[in-house]
């Protein structure tokens, strides 16, 4: 017997392995899925949008098209046509000439971001701009000045540090739809990640039934008849099936045509033929109904003919114009900016007008129209006046 009792050890539990890597997504855009909202941006989050939902990058663009064209008046003539010229010969980088090239990538970005910023670019000795490019948000961090009306932008450094760019005044910064939550500007897709991550999964899993039901598979049963047949040739004659069932396979996939043809009761039947792909229809036109009112644009300029009878009515165009009217006003401060910049470099006189080109939605019939109605009331009006002039005795 020992002189010391040991005390028993409690045996310890086997714990199960652990996982240290985690299985792919159930979408190739698992950042959508495990998004959680921040009050700092995601641009990456919202460029995986665009290109997860075609019909998102579709209304972008459709945006900044029909937000396009753009011209400067100033109170002198050939002050106006060269600032005009200069707006468009400008370089804007990536082989693109012109402000509108610019405004291109400067609106996606807005729209895309919640914010996008710009910089001008002066020629050596600093007498003229030399180009107007458009900047990397994810690469700018935004400093609060001592003034609440003013804001500095600040480069990251390669160690993570901040430091504040030297030219301020040759910088440009815009906001969308700024709040008093996101004084920074909130992008056009914040409220899509959730809406969207639920459309791929439906988009993921018609795929994979197709992909199930799409490629049929036989199952082959034969069931011998008054016959009791040993385990070796019950095996035999099972091989045998499978490889004849197998060179049939084969010659119809080359093209040609190959009968099967078995001794006994023989049973082929399609694997998951009884199980029908459930109807993703209505509920992917209900969540795409939600991610096109965020953009504001009539379903069928997307391509999405929902009814026999749509058309663009006097009311969807109305919101259309308002809406790009909108994007315009946002617009106009920057390039105001640049005009006026250059005209100083120059010895202009600095006031200038931003112009934008008629935004035409209607049918030019219905235009023809309004245009008739108008002039035939004016001359309705024109002969009352006669009348009433004529009685007054004038």
């Amino acid at each position: 017997m020992g002189l010391f009792h040991r005390k028993s050890r409690p045996v310890p539990a086997v714990l199960p392995p652990q996982v240290q890597l985690r299985p792919g997504t159930n979408h190739p855009f698992g950042m959508l899925e495990g998004y959680t909202p921040l009050h700092s941006p995601e641009f990456a989050l919202y460029r995986a949008i665009r290109e997860a939902v075609p019909v998102v990058d579709a209304a972008i663009w459709k945006l900044i098209r029909l937000s396009g064209g753009v011209t400067a008046r100033c109170p002198d003539p050939n002050t106006e046509e060269a600032l005009n010229q200069f707006l468009r010969t400008v370089k804007t980088g990536w082989n693109q000439v012109g402000i509108q090239s610019f405004l291109d990538g400067y609106l996606d970005s807005l729209l895309t971001n919640g914010r996008a910023v710009g910089e001008l670019v002066l020629s050596h000795g600093g007498t003229d701009v030399e180009a107007v490019l458009c900047g990397s948000v994810s690469q700018i961090q935004i400093k609060e000045s001592g003034s609440p009306l003013e804001l500095l932008l600040c480069g990251r450094e390669p160690d993570g540090s901040s430091r504040v760019l030297p030219y301020q005044e040759l910088l440009l910064f815009t906001p969308y739809q700024p709040t008093p939550e996101a004084p920074y500007g909130t992008s056009l897709l914040y409220a899509m990640p959730f809406l969207s991550n639920i459309l791929l999964k439906i988009y993921q899993t018609l795929g994979v039934n197709w992909e199930r039901a799409g490629n049929v598979r036989f199952s082959v049963v034969y069931k011998p008849q008054g016959e009791a047949l040993e385990p070796g040739a019950a095996r035999e004659r099972s091989q045998m099936l499978a490889s004849e069932w197998s060179a049939a396979m084969q010659s119809s996939r080359s093209g040609s045509v190959r009968d099967f043809v078995a001794v006994g009761d023989v049973e082929i039947k399609v694997i998951g033929a009884e199980s029908q792909i459930p109807d993703c229809q209505v509920p992917v036109r209900l969540i795409l109904e939600q991610l096109i009112a965020q953009t504001g644009i009539p379903p069928f300029l997307l391509g999405l003919n929902w009814s026999s009878t749509e058309r663009m009515s006097s009311q969807q165009a109305d919101v259309m114009t308002s809406e790009i009217t909108a994007l315009r006003r946002t617009l106009t401060p920057p390039l105001e900016k640049i005009c006026r910049l250059w005209l100083r470099l120059h010895g202009y006189d600095p006031r200038v007008e931003i112009l934008w080109e008629d935004i035409n939605l209607q049918d030019q019939v219905e235009e023809a129209k309004a245009l008739l109605y108008q002039q035939q009331a004016r001359r309705l009006k024109l002969e009352n006046d006669t009348l009433e002039d004529e009685r007054n005795g004038h």
